[in-house]
C-alpha cells in the first residue's frame, strides 16, 4: 500500500498498465517531457519512451483520431484531453466514428481507447477549464463513462479502462486532484491507501461512500465525482439535526448500477440528486427519472436534485456556482421533513 491522492494514483495506474502491456501507448498535449498540464504522467516519457508516451500538437480532433485508428490496430492507447472544455473539437470522431466501430462492423473491431479528461471547477478556470460534460456524452450510445470520486477507485478504474474493449471516458474531478483540501465551500477530501501492482474496481459497480447509522430519518444521496466530497461534508451536518445520510457513489456513468440505484431509492423512500453540472438535462435528472420509474411505491417524497446553475460557468463566482455543503443540507431537510 502506498499513499496517494488522485494524480499520483492515476500515474501509478498508467505506470503499471504501460508495464504489463506493450500495446498500452499514452498521447495527448504535454504528456511526454512536461508531464501533463496537471502532472499526472510525469515520468512516463523516461520510463517507456517517445514512442510509447507521444506528445502531440494542440488538435483535439487529431489526438482522438488517431487514437482511434491505433485502437483498430490492437493497441490499447490513452488519449488525454488537458481539459474536458477542450474536448468538443473531437466530439464528431468520439460519437459518430468511436463509440459506432463495433456495432457497425457487427463486433469485429472493438475500441479499446481509453479517454482521459479532468472535469468540473475547483480552479478558477472560468468556463473554458471548468465545464462538466458527462450528459453530454452518456447520451451517445457505445461509450462508458466512469468518474471516479478517490484514489484507490481512480487507479482501479483507469486499469479496468485500458484493458476493457470498448472505448472508455475517465472523468477525473481536479477539484480532488490533490487533497487535501481545507475549503469549507466544498467539503474535505483525503489522500487514501492504494494497492500497488495490478487491481480492478469494476466498471458498472456502485459503491456506498458513507453508510447509514440507523439513527434519524433516513436520507439516500446519490451523486459522483468531486461532489461525493461536497456530499459527505452535508450529510455530517444533516446528522446533527438527526438526518441519517447513505451516500452511493456512482462511479461509473455509463452503465451505471441500476439495481443499486433503485435499492437506494426504495431503502429510504427520500432521494436527493447531486451533480456539479448544470441543472438542465443534467446527469440529476436522468437519476430521478429512473428512480421514479422503479421507486415510486416507495417514495416518501419528492427527488430534489442539487446541481449547477443553467449559466456559463463564472470564473470570479466559482463558490457560487458549484453546490455547497449549504444546498446539499437543504435539499436533505427538504426531503427528510416532507409531509
Amino acid at each position: 500500500m502506498a499513499t496517494m491522492n488522485i494524480i499520483q494514483a492515476v500515474g501509478d495506474a498508467l505506470h503499471v498498465a504501460m508495464q504489463a502491456d506493450e500495446k498500452v501507448v499514452v498521447l495527448g498535449e504535454d504528456v511526454g517531457k512536461f508531464g501533463g498540464v496537471f502532472r499526472a504522467t510525469v515520468g512516463l516519457q523516461q520510463a517507456f519512451g517517445d514512442d510509447r508516451v507521444i506528445d502531440t500538437p494542440l488538435a483535439e480532433s487529431g489526438i482522438i483520431g488517431a487514437a482511434i485508428g491505433m485502437a483498430l490496430y490492437g493497441m490499447r492507447p490513452v488519449a488525454e484531453i488537458q481539459f474536458s472544455d477542450f474536448i468538443y473539437p473531437a466530439y464528431d470522431q468520439i460519437v459518430n466514428e468511436l463509440a459506432k466501430y463495433r456495432y457497425r462492423s457487427a463486433g469485429l473491431f472493438p475500441s479499446p481507447l481509453v479517454i482521459r479528461t479532468p472535469f468540473g471547477g475547483g480552479i478558477r478556470g472560468g468556463h473554458y477549464h471548468s465545464q462538466s460534460p458527462e450528459s453530454v456524452f452518456a447520451h451517445q450510445a457505445g461509450l462508458v463513462l466512469v468518474a471516479p470520486s478517490n484514489p484507490y477507485d481512480a487507479k482501479g478504474l483507469l486499469l479496468s479502462a485500458i484493458f476493457a474493449d470498448d472505448p472508455v471516458m475517465v472523468l477525473e474531478p481536479k477539484r480532488v486532484y490533490r487533497g487535501p483540501d481545507h475549503g469549507t465551500n466544498w467539503g474535505s477530501h483525503k489522500k487514501s491507501e492504494v494497492p500497488s501492482g495490478d487491481y480492478r474496481v469494476p466498471i458498472g459497480k456502485a459503491e456506498v461512500a458513507r453508510p447509514r447509522t440507523g439513527r434519524g430519518i433516513a436520507v439516500s444521496l446519490i451523486t459522483y465525482g468531486a461532489m461525493v466530497h461536497t456530499c459527505d461534508k452535508a450529510a455530517e451536518l444533516a446528522a446533527q439535526e438527526g438526518i441519517d445520510v447513505e451516500i452511493l457513489d456512482l462511479r461509473t456513468l455509463v452503465p451505471y448500477d441500476l439495481e443499486r440505484v433503485a435499492e437506494a431509492g426504495r431503502a429510504t423512500g427520500r432521494v436527493v440528486v447531486a451533480n456539479e453540472a448544470p441543472r438542465m438535462c443534467g446527469y440529476a435528472a436522468e437519476m430521478s427519472a429512473v428512480i421514479q420509474e422503479q421507486c415510486f411505491d416507495w417514495l416518501q417524497a419528492p427527488i430534489v436534485r442539487v446541481t449547477g446553475w443553467d449559466t456559463p460557468f463564472p470564473y470570479t463566482l466559482e463558490n457560487d456556482y458549484l453546490p455547497s455543503p449549504a444546498r446539499v443540507l437543504d435539499a436533505l431537510r427538504t426531503v427528510a421533513h416532507y409531509r
